[in-house]
């Protein structure tokens, strides 16, 4: 399924009732795709899957069983999109268990089960991709964010490795990779943002970001770009990355 036309493929997409998985919704449909949204919240998914003349189904991927009800009502799919996610603000010694397992259910276990589910289907077929919405924070570590910063270098981790097994199997496996996303997510974490750099994109950006890692088969897409470069650095120069980020934050 590797290529440019995603015109009649079957796309089901995580968090898709707000922000980067609403913005995905409405961008697969006008690549001609065949949209499967879930989410929790109800109205917010309903008015999604009304508007991209898709289909809805209401989960909370916190729940064990939620993998299974999904998978099982999404069918085959062309494309999976990784996306459901929430965040935790504050220090590591202030975090409750309760939500050191929530964030690990949403973040890094749901979206391995189900790619474990859907994944046998694509290669049966011998076509697919699976995406991956990571995070920055999963590169290079974000204060203040720790559990939320190792679920998501699980997920890099994992998606690395899916991709080398899925290598000439005709399906892929992808990263896009967010910096900071004009969102409700600092507001949900409980944490306003008010840095003054980076500056928050548009969910669509990290939209069309995704298309792109589909599109040209690509391991991992940044959004904006130029946040490959402190993912690189913090690869390359590890020493110099952690002396700047003490000093700057």
């Amino acid at each position: 399924m590797n290529g440019p036309n995603l015109a009649g493929k079957t796309a089901l997409i995580t968090g898709a009732s707000s922000g980067i998985g609403r913005a995905a919704a409405f961008a697969f449909a006008r690549a001609g795709a065949h949209v499967l949204a879930t989410g929790r919240d109800r109205k917010g998914l309903e008015e999604v899957a009304a508007a991209v003349r898709g289909q809805g189904f209401v989960a909370d991927l916190e729940e064990p069983s939620a993998v299974d009800r999904v998978a099982g009502w999404a069918g085959p799919v062309d494309v999976l999109v990784n996306n459901a996610g929430f965040g935790w603000a504050g220090p590591f010694s202030a975090v409750e268990s309760a939500d050191v397992e929530r964030l690990i259910r949403v973040n890094l276990l749901a979206p391995i089960h189900l790619t474990r589910a859907l994944l046998p289907g694509m290669l049966g077929r011998g076509a697919g991709h699976v995406v991956n919405v990571v995070s920055i924070a999963g590169h290079v570590g974000v204060p203040d964010e720790a559990v939320y910063s190792g679920t998501k270098g699980g997920l890099v981790a994992f998606t690395e490795a899916l991709r080398y097994e899925l290598h000439a199997t005709g399906v892929a496996a992808s990263l896009v990779a967010p910096g900071v996303v004009r969102t409700q997510f600092f507001d949900r974490q409980g944490k306003r943002y008010d840095r003054r750099f980076p500056r928050p994109v548009a969910p669509e950006a990290v939209a069309r970001a995704i298309l792109r890692a589909i599109r040209h088969n690509r391991p991992e897409v940044f959004a904006p770009r130029w946040m490959a470069f402190p993912a690189w650095l913090h690869g390359a120069f590890p020493a110099l990355y952690r002396r700047g980020a003490q000093r700057w934050g």
